[in-house]
């Protein structure tokens, strides 16, 4: 009797033991075969739910839109020394050359404290700057989710015609959208600035 309940469990305990390995090694070849074509969707998802057009927020801070937060993750001495307008300091650097990303009790309740009604876009140096995506892992990890300027500083600041519309060139000047010192500043109102193409496929 003893043996045969030995035997009943031994052979329960290799079927679960089986069939979690086997469940294991079907998502694992799933997720590993993915068409390109799913590949792609997941990547168009991903991208469009965290990137933001700076021309589109560009284009909102001339009509007051304040549906938004820029974040600037820079350092404080490079935040007074020149930012977006509009843009609240939350650095993940202590000073231009040393990063604060070890600081993480202080980032993530500093952005806690931004009103939830809003949305949150955060910025750092330059395009390919991981600041903002290490930011945006430390913040997810803590439940804060948060999205991301498609540029960083030195494109908004020093390239300013490579991601405005050539039409806009003449029309709209850098110095308008930068400010310097402790305060975010408040974006200046274009009322003839025009606006986006409405729906999802606008700027």
């Amino acid at each position: 009797m003893v043996k045969h309940r030995r035997l009943i469990l031994t052979v329960l305990v290799l079927a679960i033991v089986v069939g979690a390995l086997s469940g294991a090694l079907t998502s694992y070849l799933l997720s590993k075969y993915k068409s390109q074509d799913a590949l792609r969707e997941e990547f168009y998802k991903v991208e469009t739910a965290t990137h933001v057009s700076p021309h589109h927020i560009r284009k909102a801070m001339d009509k007051g839109d304040e549906s938004f937060i820029l974040v600037d993750l820079r350092s404080e001495e490079e935040y007074i020394r020149e930012h977006i307008i509009g843009a609240v300091s939350i650095p993940a650097y202590k000073s231009p050359d040393k990063s604060a990303y070890g600081d993480v009790e202080r980032i993530v309740n500093s952005f806690r404290q931004l009103p939830k009604d809003k949305e949150i876009i955060t910025y750092c140096y330059s395009i390919p700057c991981m600041t903002a995506r290490k930011v945006g892992k430390m913040l997810a990890e803590h439940g804060i989710y948060v999205k991301a300027l498609g540029i960083g500083w030195n494109e908004w600041r020093y390239f300013w015609e490579l991601w405005n519309h050539e039409h806009e060139w003449d029309q709209t000047d850098v110095e308008d959208y930068v400010v310097s010192g402790k305060q975010p500043g408040t974006p200046i109102l274009k009322v003839n600035s025009s606006v986006c193409l409405p729906g999802e496929f606008g700027c």
